[in-house]
């Protein structure tokens, strides 16, 4: 959605054939791309990350982020080992790419635009073990209001997006006309006022906004692309 409307990426990401599937799929809609074959897991993986960016760009405009991982287990059985490696992923990650595109776009002084990836379960408990998720996605939410407030006086504007389930290969099994998930389909579809689950196309309009010009008055958001489901 950003490079048909004329963005020029940096794609990172630690799945590297997945990675390059998408840089050739991007070029082949005419914008120019770079490639990072690693995530924000650490502070110079980070900084590399906007590096790169600037190496190829000169400067950027806005960062898109949406790494996140999920261990699902009611908290009296989960190992501390497991719940850190989510909170790694979906919250200290997305930290370190603040941090780093922050320095970035202040030294440029020009603002700049930044979209986190939050969820439904950021503002929503569950019953079957996403204490590790959930906490996750609410410290999302909360880091986009504190940086919405400690960045506005530089012009940087930073919201988040936050879905229900939507098609994806990692929810592929909630798509299928049979089998196991379709109860829990059935479950979700009860809950949304919209009548069905999401699609990509229904998180990019919204990603589009909060990273272009028309949104440039917004920031500290969670914009939910959820079909509803919150406002229930």
């Amino acid at each position: 959605g950003l490079a048909k409307g004329g963005a020029h990426l940096t794609l990172a990401d630690n799945n590297v054939d997945g990675l390059e599937k998408l840089a050739n799929e991007v070029r082949g809609l005419g914008t120019k791309v770079a490639v990072v074959p690693y995530w924000p897991d650490t502070e110079e993986h980070a900084k590399q990350m906007v590096q790169t960016a600037v190496d190829h760009f000169s400067e950027v405009n806005g960062m898109l982020i949406t790494n996140g991982t999920n261990f699902v287990a009611d908290i009296v059985d989960m190992p501390v080992d497991s719940w850190q490696s989510v909170m790694d992923a979906n919250l200290r990650g997305p930290w370190l790419a603040c941090q780093a595109v922050g320095r970035q776009m202040i030294a440029q002084g020009k603002g700049g635009s930044v979209v986190v990836l939050s969820s439904t379960r950021g503002k929503l408990g569950h019953p079957a073990g996403y204490t590790a998720y959930c906490t996750s996605k609410g410290a999302i939410d909360a880091l986009v209001r504190t940086l919405g407030c400690e960045w506005g006086k530089h012009g940087i504007t930073i919201n988040a997006v936050g879905p229900t389930v939507f098609r994806s290969p990692v929810s592929a099994w909630m798509f299928a006309e049979d089998g196991p998930g379709k109860a829990t389909r059935e479950g979700m579809l009860s809950r949304i006022p919209l009548g069905r689950l999401g699609e990509p196309e229904d998180i990019v309009g919204s990603i589009y906004f909060l990273l272009s010009p028309a949104a440039q008055f917004c920031t500290g958001q969670t914009l939910y692309a959820d079909g509803g489901y919150t406002a229930g």
